[in-house]
């Protein structure tokens, strides 16, 4: 994937495009079919694909193996490396952690994350896998911390009921729904282009 990274790179600059490519590595905190993955080996793969031409990396916790301890201490490293290069942190709710290792994320200075509505997705081959970091308990997360996301929650959880219908059947995951929004949250003040 690096190699392909490098060629895809040299056809956008042959091409003069302008387009941004982003290389991700998954599993960066662990495997189920490999097992425990070396931090040193995650970071490996991350430099190569910058050497490789990747405008922009970010990690994954594709299977949910992932603790805010282990989030903290491999981000600081990827941020070291790759400074304002290193863009998105990819967390699934396997274990109930996903929310807790954004936040520590965010602590080593990242503040890109992938999410998904009502926790959609996840890794087949994820035993147990409960999906992807809900959209908008994360966006309730951070407007409750003051933390200025763009998304206005109210539609959000309007659509998250739609899509309730859409895939009726299919696990939806997630709190805020069930809960709704706490009489202390003041959700016109959280909506803002973050």
């Amino acid at each position: 994937m690096v190699a392909e990274v490098a060629r895809i790179r040299a056809a956008r600059d042959a091409a003069g495009s302008r387009t941004l490519i982003e290389g991700g590595v998954g599993t960066a905190f662990g495997c189920t079919l490999q097992g425990r993955v070396e931090p040193d080996e995650v970071l490996r793969l991350m430099q190569a694909l910058l050497d490789a031409g990747a405008d922009r990396v970010s990690l994954a916790d594709t299977v949910g193996y992932a603790d805010p301890r282990m989030v903290r201490e491999l981000f600081e490293r990827a941020v070291a490396i790759a400074g304002d290069r290193f863009w998105c942190g990819h967390f699934h709710d396997t274990r109930g952690l996903g929310l807790a290792n954004v936040l520590a994320a965010m602590q080593t200075g990242v503040t890109r994350f992938d999410a998904c509505l009502a926790g959609i997705g996840g890794c087949p081959h994820a035993p147990g896998a409960s999906g992807n970091v809900t959209t908008e308990d994360l966006a309730y997360m951070l407007g409750s911390m003051g933390i200025e996301t763009g998304v206005d929650i109210d539609a959000l959880l309007a659509l998250r009921q739609q899509v309730k219908g859409w895939l009726a059947g299919e696990t939806l995951h997630g709190t805020l729904w069930r809960a709704g929004l706490p009489k202390t949250f003041a959700a016109g003040a959280h909506r803002a282009v973050a």
